[in-house]
């Protein structure tokens, strides 16, 4: 079993297209500047202006009463689940959802909680779905406490949830006493996608956070955002977790200069990826997803070439991919241009050739 992140392959040239994620995004020289000249202070001890700044204009973004800065989103989680939930209790979520496949185990190992799967297609759970997996009390099950989503649903392909359908989802869950909680490493993705306002996408779900790592192009840090009471238990659970920073100023001023400069722009991720979609599907037996927003999952099985292979021979080129969920995906992000799509669709369609 390896635990370790695999090293590039031997002979592998420099990387000059990144499609491996939007994590993969550096910061810009004007992101830089707003670091170095940004206000800091103790973090942990409440002295930090800069991170008061970024957690107050989250907390109105998203409609809430309150927000605490993170390290990572995945550690938003974590302590999202950890304040709503005890031991023994059950969370609804997709079967591929991130709380479930790409955590290491978290919420099982320390917070003694289950994560019940629910079925969908492209990472999404219908409402007929999870009402049919809602149970009474008893003394044989685990009790129901929340609902989980992810917007956008990464694994689903970068789907957006439609705002109806999480509408519905929200009071399902209130009308059987559960809370909800949201997912929302690429929430701008899906709120520019869909043209709705972040505190409207939102709203009906107790807890949500937004990573600033992916598409916002921040190089750390995510916030999670929900009551007053709700944000003063997850920042125990932040203590607890080892979550405390000191002067985290200098990273909140990069997620601040993100808000200001790398949302409207999300759009340009989108329309580069659909272009490399439409590229993709014209390479014969290549099944291409289409794209709602960042990301492009293809198959290359049918032009006789698989997915792994692909990678590897995208990765010698200097092109950079991944394989998730069984396909391969590319993710457009500030880092990749138009010009780089039409490049690395080249090479593509050329190591496609080769079979």
């Amino acid at each position: 079993m390896v635990h370790t992140p695999a090293r590039p392959p031997e002979g592998a040239p420099p990387i000059r297209i990144n499609l491996y994620s939007d994590t993969q995004t550096l910061p810009t020289p004007a992101m830089k500047d707003a670091m170095m000249r940004a206000p800091m202070g103790d973090e942990q001890a409440g002295m930090d202006p800069t991170v008061h700044e970024l957690c107050d204009r989250m907390a109105a973004l998203m409609g809430k009463e309150a927000a605490v800065f993170m390290p990572s989103g995945t550690m938003c989680n974590v302590a999202a689940t950890l304040t709503h939930c005890r031991p023994g209790e059950e969370i609804l979520a997709h079967e591929t959802a991130h709380i479930l496949t790409s955590e290491g185990g978290a919420h099982a190992a320390l917070g003694g909680v289950q994560i019940l799967a629910l079925r969908g297609a492209r990472g999404m759970f219908s409402p007929d779905e999870l009402r049919a997996h809602l149970r009474g009390i008893s003394r044989h099950s685990p009790p129901q406490r929340m609902v989980e989503v992810e917007q956008t649903a990464n694994i689903g392909g970068g789907a957006v949830w439609p705002k109806p359908v999480l509408d519905e989802i929200a009071g399902i869950a209130k009308e059987n006493g559960l809370v909800t909680h949201m997912d929302g490493a690429r929430l701008m993705n899906a709120c520019v996608a869909a043209g709705i306002a972040p505190a409207r996408m939102t709203a009906g779900w107790d807890s949500v956070w937004l990573d600033f790592t992916k598409g916002l192009g921040a190089p750390l840090g995510a916030v999670l955002c929900g009551s007053a009471e709700f944000i003063d238990a997850a920042w125990r659970w932040k203590q607890r977790l080892g979550g405390s920073m000191r002067q985290a100023g200098i990273c909140a001023a990069a997620c601040l200069f993100s808000l200001d400069h790398h949302v409207e722009r999300l759009a340009d991720d989108h329309a580069n990826a659909k272009a490399l979609a439409r590229g993709l599907r014209q390479i014969p037996g290549v099944v291409v997803e289409e794209p709602d927003t960042n990301l492009v999952f293809f198959d290359p099985s049918g032009a006789g070439v698989t997915g792994a292979e692909l990678v590897r021979r995208a990765r010698m080129e200097g092109v950079l991919l991944s394989v998730l969920g069984g396909r391969v995906r590319a993710c457009t992000h500030l880092d990749v241009t138009a010009a780089m799509v039409e490049d690395a669709l080249g090479m593509l369609r050329a190591a496609v050739a080769r079979g």
